[in-house]
């Protein structure tokens, strides 16, 4: 680990400017997609990686400046963070019942006035926007990491364009078959109130970190990828829709309108003309106004309005394809298309909802379940983190397959206790959906009032006295 922190470090050094400053790890912003596609982040240091675009550009661009990714990415957050983290140990493969522990008291409380749920949208907005989350223990001694036992212990989140992971291997090679992550380098800019105040580097190790990275980069091993980066161009393409809309209105609400003046008109004639023109018939204020003209002007109106453009059509589509790459459905979100025709009806948006609990949700719940466990003692061996969705209103509708598959099994149940078998090994059956436990586990009893084969066979007049 020495080694490679030493490389990383010496980089570090190696890319400071004359003035102090920091030069940038990072790419440009991600509306600029032919520079986006030429970066080559981490060809001259492979033993680190880094988010592989700009953090912020992501986040003025899309997040802050796109009214579909922030419904997206609200619609996640609000879901995904409604939910409790407790044990449950896997036994034969099975996970057992909830059970909660002392150390889980600051998960819940991750810092002062913090909550589970504060916690949770942290990951999840770090995840949507840079494609990786962190956090570790920090204390109002100064101390980070599992060092970090003094008073004020509590969770902090790592700001991820931030953070470096360090590459290491036997063999020093970064692409090595052993390769791993052997340190997460924390490197905060400088403050700009002097060198003195200049956060020093901070290295942890893998096991005080918490590293939530839901969708992995194909590009590279250990980090995560924004859902955002395949849908730049959709993204893109919304703004450029939204700018088109807010130009029509500026315009007169019409795409064009063409002024046809006599040969004969001096040039003043016409700026001066043009002038007036804009000033009583340009923006939505004049828009329909009855034109009036004289001088030998002639007036086509070659333009469409908003309806003949099919905007809702063409921008629609758009946003689906936002919503398809965020994982929820147009439904939840509450997109054009999905607020359209027999969307929002009962069964269609329950099958919506299910969509999104079963097949975006719950991989992100378990994701961040894992992620956590890091951070806290295992009370048993056996004993995993795992998300706790009783009380989730999102997935609440759920329990009624549950109560449904709890009555199958009930029934199947009873099913078998009539035909003889043990009670224990009926149930280690159910549980585990293994035939092979109920072999030799037959009491010998086959009626339905578990009787020894030929009792209560005899007369019933003479067996017990005189009727």
């Amino acid at each position: 680990m020495a080694s490679a922190l030493e490389r990383v470090t010496a980089r570090h050094q190696a890319m400071r400017r004359p003035g102090g400053e920091v030069k940038g790890w990072s790419e440009p912003p991600f509306w600029r997609m032919e520079q986006l596609r030429n970066a080559l982040i981490g060809s001259s240091a492979p033993d680190r990686e880094r988010i592989e675009h700009e953090f912020e550009g992501y986040v003025q661009g899309a997040g802050k400046g796109n009214a579909v990714v922030f419904a997206c990415c609200y619609a996640r957050l609000r879901v995904f963070a409604d939910v409790q983290m407790l044990w449950r140990d896997r036994v034969d493969g099975q996970l057992g019942p909830f059970y909660d522990s002392p150390e889980l008291a600051l998960l819940r409380r991750p810092w002062p006035t913090g909550t589970l749920a504060n916690l949770l949208a942290w990951m999840e907005v770090d995840a949507t926007y840079a494609g990786n989350s962190y956090s570790t223990w920090c204390d109002d001694v100064g101390r980070f990491g599992r060092a970090a036992r003094g008073p004020g212990l509590r969770l902090t989140r790592l700001r991820p364009d931030w953070v470096t992971l360090v590459i290491g291997s036997h063999s020093e090679d970064p692409f090595a078959v052993d390769a791993r992550v052997v340190g997460l380098l924390y490197e905060p800019p400088t403050s700009g109130l002097g060198a003195s105040t200049r956060a020093k580097p901070v290295l942890l190790t893998p096991d005080e970190v918490c590293h939530y990275s839901p969708i992995p980069d194909p590009a590279a091993r250990f980090r995560g990828m924004s859902w955002l980066t395949p849908v730049l161009r959709e993204i893109g393409a919304d703004l450029a829709a939204t700018e088109h809309k807010s130009r029509f209105f500026e315009n007169g609400a019409a795409l064009s309108t063409v002024v046809s003046l006599d040969k004969d008109v001096t040039p003043e004639k016409f700026a001066e003309f043009v002038e007036l023109f804009k000033a009583q018939h340009e923006g939505p204020r004049n828009a329909y106004k009855t034109l009036f003209f004289g001088g030998g002007a002639d007036v086509t109106m070659r333009g469409v309005d908003l309806r003949s453009l099919d905007f809702k059509a063409v921008q629609g589509g758009g946003e689906t394809r936002i919503a398809a790459a965020a994982g929820v459905h147009p439904v939840v979100v509450g997109l054009s298309e999905g607020l359209s025709g027999s969307s929002l009806n009962a069964g269609n948006y329950s099958a919506a909802r299910r969509n999104v609990g079963d097949g975006t949700l719950r991989h992100l719940w378990g994701e961040a379940a894992a992620s956590l466990e890091t951070l806290f003692p295992l009370p048993r061996p056996a004993a995993e983190l795992r998300p706790d969705t009783r009380d989730t209103a999102f997935v609440r509708e759920d329990a009624k397959d549950v109560a449904s598959i709890q009555q199958t099994r009930a029934t199947a149940l009873r099913s078998l206790l009539d035909a003889g078998y043990e009670p224990d090994a009926a149930v280690e059956y159910l549980r585990t959906d293994d035939l092979a436990r109920l072999v030799g586990r037959h009491s010998g009893l086959f009626s339905v009032q578990l009787q020894p084969p030929g009792a209560g066979q005899g007369d019933p007049l003479t067996e017990g006295g005189a009727a």
